[in-house]
């Protein structure tokens, strides 16, 4: 079977799982998640953190964005980049930040270019994803965003570029899969995050 094909198959396996959860499960893996991020040494010293809005029954973590603005942590989330395809950008997310869909269907920041982030410049960036497995590898919507986000890190990571963003993957343990088909363009992950596991890349930490 074509890799292609083989990845198509475990997102649709594992978002109908995803899709499947109960509110109370979701409320109890919310409340699981919180418990472990609002406790993570990088998270509790960072000052600039990005995180996304759930759909598609991804963990949702609006309790951990309201835990970062009462710890007068700054919170971005991504925006798709108006004129570069493919590319994301994070913009800084308050209360009562003006929101619009874009062309996905999803709700982002109205683009404001005095409130970028680079990304950096962002201390911890919390990733969704659609499956991972126990090495740390993550797949994604296949759109490729992230993966082109994290490129920039992974980059001066390999250059033992230290005091550089951080990325973390967030997802349900009905998430995990055995192994992952990787393709050449794929960043792995050095931490993975579920309401009861912590995974540890042991390569990239």
């Amino acid at each position: 079977m074509k890799i292609k094909t083989q990845r198509s198959n475990i997102r649709a396996s594992v978002r109908a799982k995803r899709q499947l959860l109960t509110l109370e499960q979701q409320t109890t893996a919310s409340e699981l998640l919180l418990e472990k991020l609002t406790q993570h040494p990088k998270i509790v010293v960072a000052k600039n953190i990005a995180f996304y809005l759930a759909r598609d029954g991804e963990l949702n973590g609006k309790s951990f964005i309201e835990w970062c603005w009462q710890q007068n942590k700054t919170v971005y989330l991504p925006v798709l980049h108006p004129f570069s395809k493919g590319q994301l950008l994070f913009l800084r997310y308050q209360a009562n930040t003006p929101m619009q869909v874009n062309s996905y269907g999803l709700n982002q920041p109205k683009l404001d270019v005095r409130l970028i982030k680079p990304s950096s410049e962002i201390d911890i960036i919390l990733t969704p994803l659609v499956a991972f497995d126990s090495t740390g590898n993550r797949l994604g919507m296949g759109g490729g965003f992230y993966d082109r986000t994290l490129a920039q890190w992974y980059k001066k990571y390999q250059q033992g570029i230290s005091n550089i963003t951080h990325p973390i993957g967030i997802a349900h343990d009905c998430q995990q899969v055995p192994t992952l088909p990787i393709q050449q363009w794929d960043i792995p992950l050095p931490e993975i995050i579920t309401p009861t596991q912590h995974i540890s890349n042991k390569i990239l930490t």
